[in-house]
């Protein structure tokens, strides 16, 4: 990808708004955390790493100035308003809780070197999400046929993480290994990741890709279309339940129903072992707006009801692998989830 989703220069933090792609590519700038906060829940920057990388940096801009006592006083604000924007992905409490551990290790420093030693935790947390997206990258290849036609939901590549991709990241190494590969991506309603988002990557990086609407995945299925279906995650449960984007569910139940293997590529930082299954992740309810109005404009009848979550929860048994970065978990997840992430 030639553009970047979020990186930090001169101290402030820059983010493709990623709600004006594909028409328009216009970088945003952030001086403060209220800003980074403001575009995490706006959807300028989404998908659960690029946005737990977001919010480290958020932190670091946010203590900025400050330490000792004042230091902690203020990251308890900062980190209130960041962990209120999206409750459902775990990276971002992930990210803040890492932040929050720094800053309580550095408490004989002043205030230019706490901030300092917070900006590089918060670049680490950033070059760390592209090495793992590439890890995947190699190890979720390997399940991937050749020739073969990957079926995807939302957006989980580049502009999802700080590079490269979680799903799309093993699409790209799948290519890169020499490959022949074509992707159908779901257009994901309401936000229209896939068709907006996910078609945009992909066809900047050459990769063929076919835009379908989200109710037409079952019929590509039963005509045998596909090879795999490969999506991201936001939250991941110890029993290997997923929290992904809304309609994740649905195509996991059509992929078992048409005997199409159903992978799921998750950074061990979105791997919620604390969560025991996904009766218990929260799902976040975004505005009706999204679902009434389109561009400005309204396309259903006003003061219409609406119900409009971001997210599903996959069962466990619909999955058939989960890809991270130390290698690939399968059934039982209770085991190998929490066998890799102890993996040194």
């Amino acid at each position: 990808m030639a553009v970047m989703t979020i990186e930090w220069r001169a101290d402030t933090v820059r983010m493709i708004d990623q709600r004006l792609l594909p028409a328009r590519e216009v970088i945003r700038t952030y001086r403060d955390y209220r800003g980074v906060a403001e575009a995490i829940r706006t959807m300028v920057i989404r998908g659960a790493p690029a946005i737990g990388v977001a919010a480290a940096m958020g932190v670091a801009l946010g203590i900025k100035g400050t330490a000792g006592a004042k230091a902690k006083k203020r990251f308890e604000v900062v980190a209130k308003a960041l962990k209120a924007t999206r409750p459902t992905a775990v990276n971002l409490a992930w990210a803040v809780d890492r932040m929050e551990r720094v800053l309580e290790e550095s408490d004989s420093l002043d205030a230019a070197e706490l901030f300092g030693r917070m900006r590089a935790e918060a670049i680490a947390i950033y070059t760390e999400d592209v090495a793992a997206n590439r890890a995947m990258g190699q190890f979720g290849a390997e399940l991937i046929g050749d020739p073969a036609t990957v079926l995807t939901h939302c957006n989980a590549g580049a502009l999802a993480t700080a590079g490269y991709g979680t799903a799309l990241g093993v699409v790209r190494a799948a290519r890169d290994a020499g490959k022949k590969i074509q992707v159908f991506a779901d257009e994901t309603r309401p936000f229209l990741q896939g068709s907006r988002l996910t078609a945009w990557e992909l066809h900047k990086d050459r990769i063929p890709v076919t835009v379908i609407a989200d109710n037409m995945a079952a019929t590509v299925l039963s005509q045998h279309k596909i090879d795999c279906v490969v999506v991201g995650t936001d939250r991941t449960a110890a029993n290997g339940d997923v929290a992904n984007k809304i309609g994740t569910y649905p195509l996991a139940v059509m992929a078992r129903r048409h005997g199409v293997p159903f992978y799921v590529a998750a950074p061990l930082s979105s791997i919620d072992l604390d969560c025991p299954d996904g009766a218990s992740i929260p799902i976040e309810e975004r505005s009706g707006r999204e679902l009434t109005e389109y561009g400005g404009k309204q396309i259903a009848p006003k003061g219409v009801r609406t119900f409009n979550p971001a997210f599903d929860v996959t069962p466990a048994e619909l999955v058939t692998a989960i890809i991270t970065e130390r290698g690939v978990a399968y059934p039982p997840y209770t085991e190998s989830l929490r066998a890799l992430k102890s993996r040194r």
